[in-house]
């Protein structure tokens, strides 16, 4: 398998994602990787702090999306940036599958325009997967989608679904709808629409799920509208780290709370690790033709590694080839009726 990685996508860019690249090339066999940026950029940096690239095939790219440019100028003034190029070397097929940690707005209508959609997908999406009590859960569309139809909804309900069960090898996955109630008549118009068609899919739909309820696992995917997704994503992120510094802060508070400290060391090191959104890998573009995944903005060398499992697994078990002919036999399906 040869991936395609943006080595200027990210806040620690090129330095965590060259010594990430370098790492995963000990850890996955038969694994090629490809960097995209700057060829005289990342052989300086390789060279300035030591880093073997030798292994590591490079395309040059002469410019950088930053995290402020505006996702469209993928396609104008930064077409030739690191992240555009390696989008269009995956539509050429000089690749199996893309990593970035960079503009996520960019990445999306690079997918979108660049790569393509699937075949009858209205809107790709933004999943990324997250920890809970239970295990993973991932939430589906988490910002690349602000307004959408109940049609899209139940798309990105059928996604997350085959996702779940070929990449997390979860059975029948439960899929949920974000809503402000469990009841079927809550939220509006959108949540009403979706639920029926959610209802009448042939996937695990459970029903509506509120979002203090996702972190006690009560769902295995949660569909919602890219706004919502992002809020809770965001919530959710901000609430652990905010969690982590009371408890540190709490365990060091003195003597006999570090003594505390001491003995729970390494079961705070676990609880620590299980939350640690750098576990859970790279978040797929899912609804584009072939495998783009977007690693977290501030991902170091052991992110782009665990990214890298989750850029394995999407392309190895046909999540694509899945989708397409789940979203063929649903639009057939419609067609008879």
């Amino acid at each position: 398998m040869k991936v395609l990685v943006d080595a200027f996508g990210g806040d620690h860019a090129p330095l965590e994602v060259l010594k990430g690249c370098r790492d995963c090339l000990e850890v996955y066999e038969n694994l090629d990787i490809a960097l995209v940026g700057s060829t005289e950029k990342i052989n300086k940096c390789a060279e300035e702090n030591n880093i073997d690239i030798s292994r590591l095939e490079i395309f040059d790219a002469p410019d950088v999306i930053t995290m402020e440019d505006e996702a469209g100028e993928i396609l104008k003034s930064k077409k030739n940036s690191s992240m555009a190029v390696g989008l269009r070397l995956l539509a050429e097929n000089k690749a199996d599958a893309f990593l970035s940690a960079g503009n996520s707005g960019a990445l999306i209508m690079g997918a979108t325009m660049i790569v393509k959609r699937i075949k009858g997908i209205k809107r790709p999406a933004f999943a990324p997967v997250m920890p809970t009590s239970k295990g993973p859960v991932l939430l589906i569309d988490s910002g690349a989608n602000i307004e959408v139809r109940p049609d899209m909804l139940l798309q990105f309900g059928i996604m997350g679904s085959i996702y779940m069960e070929n990449v997390q090898h979860v059975e029948k996955p439960r899929v949920l709808l974000a809503n402000v109630g469990t009841e079927e008549h809550k939220g509006g118009e959108l949540q009403h629409e979706a639920y029926k068609l959610l209802k009448n899919s042939d996937i695990n739909f459970l029903g509506n799920i509120e979002a203090r309820d996702i972190p006690a696992g009560e769902a295995d995917v949660v569909v919602c509208d890219g706004f919502t997704g992002n809020i809770i994503v965001k919530m959710y992120e901000g609430v652990a780290k905010e969690l982590g510094k009371k408890i540190k802060g709490l365990f060091f508070k003195n003597a006999k709370t570090k003594l505390a400290a001491a003995v729970l060391s390494k079961d705070i090191k676990e609880l620590k690790e299980y939350f640690d959104y750098n576990k859970y890998g790279a978040a797929p573009v899912m609804g584009v033709s072939k495998p783009v995944l977007k690693a977290h903005g501030s991902a170091k060398a052991y992110t782009i590694v665990s990214s890298m499992k989750s850029v394995i697994d999407f392309t190895e078990n046909n999540v694509i080839g899945q989708i397409g002919s789940e979203v063929a036999a649903l639009k057939a399906k419609g067609d008879e009726k």
